[in-house]
């Protein structure tokens, strides 16, 4: 712990423990950081505020409950939680997964790549993403798009950072395979 500064461990301790100040420290301590990471999701500021407020009730709740099992890694367990509460938002308005045609094609048109992608290319990648696994969709978007930090994607998906190489190998040579074998026209 840093001078007067609680670490993390110290604060989930101090939450299993019943402490509602060590949950206002963790709400100041993330609450700016998940605003802006849902407003740039969401572009808007009313959801981003209803996703700080369910981030922390869950964040909380799961907490008191002795979910986290790795205190020291708080910060991406209230990322990857913000993380679900988003794509739960998303699929709510939009009844769809988080990749669909839409994402897709923002993800394509929004890349550096964009001017050397004709419209055919373009097309093809967008088909290849809708025959992905939905596991294998968010990957990709955390990953590639989005380009989160590893422990955040592994919150976000509920798995051990360790088995990430390996979904990201099985979704590469997928993804390869899907696009290879597409339809010519």
């Amino acid at each position: 712990m840093r001078q007067g500064i609680p670490s993390d461990s110290d604060l989930v301790v101090s939450v299993e423990q019943g402490d509602q100040f060590a949950e206002d420290q963790i709400y100041r301590k993330y609450s700016e950081r998940l605003y802006f990471l849902a407003l740039s999701e969401l572009h808007s500021r009313e959801d981003a505020e209803d996703v700080r407020s369910e981030t922390f009730i869950r964040v909380i709740q799961a907490v008191r409950q002795g979910k986290l099992l790795k205190p020291e890694s708080l910060g991406s367990f209230v990322v990857g939680i913000a993380l679900n509460v988003i794509r739960e938002l998303r699929r709510q308005r939009f009844g769809t997964e988080s990749l669909d045609e839409n994402d897709a094609n923002f993800a394509v048109e929004a890349s550096p790549e964009e001017a050397f992608l004709d419209e055919e290319v373009r097309s093809s990648i967008q088909e290849t993403v809708k025959h992905l696994k939905p596991r294998e969709r968010e990957f990709l978007r955390m990953y590639y798009y989005e380009e989160l930090p590893l422990p955040a994607i592994a919150g976000a998906l509920g798995i051990k950072q360790e088995r990430l190489r390996l979904i990201k190998s099985r979704m590469l040579q997928r993804f390869r395979k899907i696009y290879q074998n597409r339809p010519s026209d």
